[in-house]
């Protein structure tokens, strides 16, 4: 992986989503707004399918992208 600039960035996407994913559920737990937190997990999902689809992904990682 260390030779695949790609897979780190799956991982490290990956990684974030589900730390973004936590930290709604907290927030909505809270009754919180969480709209900026909302935006970001869009978006880092949009990365993370860019970069699977552009074919970066020779990882054998299950799919999170909605988690």
């Amino acid at each position: 992986m260390e030779d695949d600039p790609d897979a780190y960035r799956i991982l490290k996407l990956r990684a974030e989503i589900l730390e973004l994913g936590s930290a709604i559920r907290q927030l909505q737990r809270e009754g919180l707004d969480d709209a900026a937190a909302q935006l970001l997990i869009g978006r880092k999902r949009a990365q993370l399918d860019h970069l699977v689809k552009k074919g970066g992904s020779g990882l054998n990682i299950p799919d999170i992208r909605r988690s």
